[in-house]
C-alpha cells in the first residue's frame, strides 16, 4: 500500500471513529447510557470494515455490468440483505429521482417562458 493510500485510509478511519463517537454520545444522552471507548472503537472498526466490503462489492457489480461508474441500482443491490437499509436506500433513491424530475420541469418551464417572452418581442 502506498503512503498516500495508507494516509487516506487512516484519515477515513479517524473520520468514521469520530462520527461513531458523536452518534454514541447523542444516543447515550437520549437514552441515559454511556458507551465505553472500547465499544465505540469496536463499532467504528465494524462500520469501516463493512464500508470496505460495500465499496468492493459496488466496484464488482459495476465491473460485471461492464461499467466504470457505480449506479444507484448497484447501491440497491449491495443493500439487499438488510431490509431496513434496503428500504432506506429505496426511499432515498425515489426522493432523488423526484427531485431530478422536479428540477427538469422547473427548467423546462423557465425555457418555455423565455421562448414565449422572445416570441412576444418579435
Amino acid at each position: 500500500m502506498s503512503v498516500d493510500k495508507d494516509e487516506t485510509q487512516q484519515r477515513l478511519k479517524a473520520a468514521v471513529h469520530y462520527t461513531v463517537g458523536r452518534l454514541c454520545q447523542r444516543m447515550g444522552e437520549d437514552h441515559r447510557r454511556e458507551f465505553s471507548r472500547q465499544v465505540i472503537a469496536a463499532i467504528a472498526e465494524t462500520a469501516f470494515r463493512q464500508c470496505d466490503v460495500f465499496a468492493k462489492d459496488l466496484e464488482a457489480f459495476a465491473r460485471h455490468a461492464k461499467r466504470s461508474t457505480v449506479s444507484s441500482e448497484d447501491v440497491k443491490l449491495v443493500a439487499r440483505r438488510s431490509t431496513a437499509l434496503s428500504i432506506y436506500i429505496q426511499n432515498k433513491s425515489e426522493e432523488l429521482n423526484q427531485e431530478q424530475r422536479d428540477l427538469k420541469k422547473k427548467n423546462a418551464g423557465k425555457r418555455k417562458s423565455r421562448d414565449t417572452e422572445e416570441e412576444s418581442r418579435e
